[in-house]
Order: C-alpha cells, then sequence, then structure tokens
C-alpha cells in the first residue's frame, strides 16, 4: 500500500484523473483511520493482558502472545469446567474426528468445532514455533522433528497447537507457568 500511495502521489494529472484520486485519496484515509483504531484496540488489549495474571502466565508458553493469552482467558473463564484436557481442546475443535469400521480405527481431519478465532490463534502461533525452529542454528523438539519428517507442516502445526491448548487447561487449572524445556541451541 505504501508503494501505491507514492505511485498515485507522483503520478502526473493526466494519467490519473481528478476523480480517480479524489476516490483514491479517501480510500487511503479510511485506511489510516482503521490502522489508527486497530493501534488503539491492541493497546487497550494489551493493557489489560498486562493486568491479568492468568493471561500473562499463559504467554508464557511458546507460540501464545498477548492477543492469543487474553483471548484464551477471556474466552474460557474457568478452566476447570472442563474434565480433562482433552476435553479442552476437544471444544476449542483440535481434536481428530474418529470413523471406525469394523475393527478398524480410522482417525480423520481435525473437528473445527468450538471456537474458530482461538483455534486460528493457535494454530498461527504454532505454525511461528515451526518456523522459529526450522533456522539452522535451533533443532526442533526431540516429539516435532520426526512429525516434521512424515507429516506436512499444516499437519504437524496443528498437532502443535493441540499439544499446546492441553498445556494451556494445566496453566490455568493449577495456576502455574509453562514449564520450559532446556535450550534447543544446537
Amino acid at each position: 500500500l505504501d508503494d501505491l500511495r507514492r505511485r498515485v502521489e507522483n503520478c502526473a494529472d493526466e494519467e490519473l484523473p481528478a476523480v480517480a484520486r479524489t476516490a483514491i485519496d479517501e480510500l487511503f484515509g479510511r485506511l489510516d483511520d482503521l490502522a489508527t483504531r486497530v493501534r488503539a484496540v491492541e493497546a487497550e488489549i494489551i493493557a489489560w493482558h498486562k493486568g491479568n495474571e492468568a493471561s500473562q502466565r499463559l504467554a508464557t508458553a511458546p507460540g501464545i502472545g498477548p492477543i492469543t493469552a487474553s483471548a484464551l482467558v477471556a474466552s474460557v473463564g474457568d478452566a476447570r469446567q472442563f474434565r480433562s484436557s482433552r476435553h479442552f481442546a476437544a471444544w476449542l475443535g483440535l481434536t481428530p474426528r474418529m470413523a471406525s469400521s469394523g475393527e478398524k480405527p480410522r482417525i480423520g481431519r481435525i473437528s473445527k468445532g468450538g471456537d474458530r478465532y482461538l483455534r486460528t490463534l493457535l494454530i498461527h502461533g504454532a505454525r511461528a514455533v515451526i518456523g522459529a525452529f526450522m533456522r539452522p542454528n535451533l533443532k526442533p523438539r526431540p516429539w516435532l522433528s520426526p512429525l516434521l519428517a512424515r507429516r506436512p507442516v499444516p499437519v504437524a502445526a496443528t498437532a502443535l497447537a493441540h499439544k499446546t491448548a492441553r498445556a494451556v487447561w494445566a496453566m490455568l487449572t493449577r495456576g502455574e507457568n509453562y514449564w520450559r524445556q532446556e535450550a534447543h541451541a544446537a
């Protein structure tokens, strides 16, 4: 958009009619107003996050930032309403569908039930963690490396999001911080 804005400003009057320039300037003004409002809302969320102990505790987990942590705390409330971390992950829609035929169980796609926004935030956080571990100076966690070798990155990201959701449930119910493993630097 910045490149387009410069091109419109540097464009000669005969190349871009005045009516088009006015319309484009109006659209740029609306985008600038929207960006300002987004920054203001983000600042409010960050301020709420800094004042909430549970949200700060969740942000210690890899792949969870202030936005995800505050959304989880605000949406879940009391995590003890779920009997286990598996129920919590199922509520988010991060557990696979099971279909059995005779004696052969088949594990399918994730159920995608529950809160789409929270599930999306957790999966994007997991993608960021996987991307960070794909750097040459870091090695993935022991269980993540073989998973990435045999499954595509989106499947591995969903598995990591499922694991993160279960850790979130444990952190919320027990009031503990994330148990950080040793650094995995090579």
